[in-house]
């Protein structure tokens, strides 16, 4: 292993890994921190992605997962490491990222680090130090109104600063078009100012390329998966990997799929409704219902078995009836509610011999992925930008597992049966 990456959410993890791959780094990715030998897929990788729920965790539980998993992608001989963090910027006032990203700083002996959300190819652009949703503004974007990191600043250095005690700059736009020379000129100045961690404009891929080729010399970067792109190029140029053509390559499975989406976001909305509008199957899964302990999971499981399609399983629902349901419910108990009833429908359909789950929302995933006990995945091709097809190592003696994992803001309006298709 050369590259060690820690992400703070699973969909998050299947994003970075999806990059690297593109590139031909052979990458493998764990749920959690491994308590046990790593298994052989571990071994043959380039790159390891740690996938950890931290995004929403509180700071000092983030700070101390995501210091494990350092120490443990440290024992396995990384060395070159990455924070993953989201193309949004997921936080708060209290943290995480900047907790996190000071406390990985401290522990790697590093000075300064850059942290470059940005990810061009799904309308993640950063100038000036704001972040842009496509022509939006974060601030003025569906992000707004996320249940459990509402984003109501776009400056990231402002954002950024809340949560640090060092000191936050800023590389502006033309500073990076200068090219790489001058991009480490610039970080070096601003380090002379005191300045550690630096949020970098980026607005297409060029950008991300000098900057990677730029902040090659930083043995720790805090960025979405983006700036990943230029990375395995730099690592094969140093003779640390050689790149593979074949690294995404997975088994061709033929078994039968579902769509499980707890996702809330504007683009989760629009691909259930796209689905459900051209005739689909579709089951809703009530939070309220669930409080009251109704049998929602297995009257869902019920009704897979009698469809001859692949069934979509939804708590997909708009801003003002989510927010309706946590007033009642509580936020925390509403999430979990749901979270707990879609996990366990995957571990239904998967008894049931499905063999392919597409999982929309990275909360929704990471219980699916731990419902579901899966501990390693093998990361295959892009369905569309920051989302592969990943495959389960499981026993021998087990069926195999394919899974497709979606960050709720990613993927257009036909994404679930796009994803099917490139399966």
């Amino acid at each position: 292993m050369i590259l060690g990456v820690m992400a703070d959410d699973f969909t998050g993890a299947t994003d970075v890994a999806s990059m690297l791959v593109r590139a031909g780094m052979r990458t493998v990715q764990v749920i959690g921190v491994p308590r046990d030998a790593a298994p052989a897929e571990v071994d043959q990788a380039d790159a390891v992605v740690v996938a950890l729920k931290s995004r929403t965790t509180p700071a000092a539980a983030a700070v101390a997962d995501s210091l494990a998993a350092l120490r443990w992608l440290q024992a396995a001989g990384a060395r070159q490491f990455y924070f993953k963090v989201c193309s949004t910027f997921d936080s708060t006032p209290a943290g995480n990222i900047g907790p996190v990203a000071e406390a990985l700083m401290a522990a790697l002996g590093c000075e300064q680090t850059i942290a470059c959300p940005a990810f061009p190819e799904n309308g993640r652009t950063v100038f000036r130090g704001h972040l842009f949703v496509g022509d939006e503004l974060l601030s003025d974007s569906g992000m707004r109104h996320h249940p459990l990191t509402p984003m109501t600043d776009a400056n990231l250095v402002r954002v950024l600063q809340a949560q640090c005690r060092q000191r936050v700059g800023l590389l502006r736009h033309d500073q990076v078009a200068e090219g790489a020379d001058a991009i480490g000129h610039q970080l070096a100045a601003l380090r002379a100012e005191g300045v550690a961690l630096v949020v970098a404009d980026a607005v297409d891929n060029q950008d991300l390329m000098r900057l990677a080729a730029g902040a090659a010399h930083l043995p720790l970067w805090v960025a979405g998966s983006g700036l990943a792109l230029g990375l395995p190029a730099l690592l094969a140029e140093r003779g640390w990997v050689r790149l593979d053509e074949q690294a995404a390559q997975l088994d061709r499975l033929d078994g039968a799929a579902a769509v499980l989406a707890g996702s809330c976001s504007v683009a989760t909305q629009a691909q259930v409704a796209h689905w459900i509008d051209a005739g689909r199957p579709a089951w809703r899964i009530d939070p309220t219902a669930l409080a009251r302990a109704e049998p929602v999971v297995a009257k869902a499981l019920s009704w897979a078995a009698q469809q001859s399609q692949v069934p979509l399983f939804y708590a997909t629902t708009d801003a003002a009836t989510l927010a309706e349901t946590q007033a009642r419910l509580g936020v925390a108990e509403a999430g979990a509610l749901v979270e707990q009833a879609l996990a366990a429908i995957a571990q239904g359909l998967v008894a049931a011999g499905r063999q392919r789950l597409v999982v929309a929302g990275g909360e929704t995933s990471g219980a699916v992925v731990q419902a579901l006990g899966v501990h390693t995945l093998r990361i295959g091709a892009a369905i569309c930008p920051g989302v592969p097809w990943t495959q389960a190592v499981t026993a021998p003696d087990r069926p195999l597992l394919q899974l497709a994992l979606k960050s709720g803001n990613f993927g257009g309006p036909g994404f679930f049966a796009q994803s099917l298709a490139a399966a």
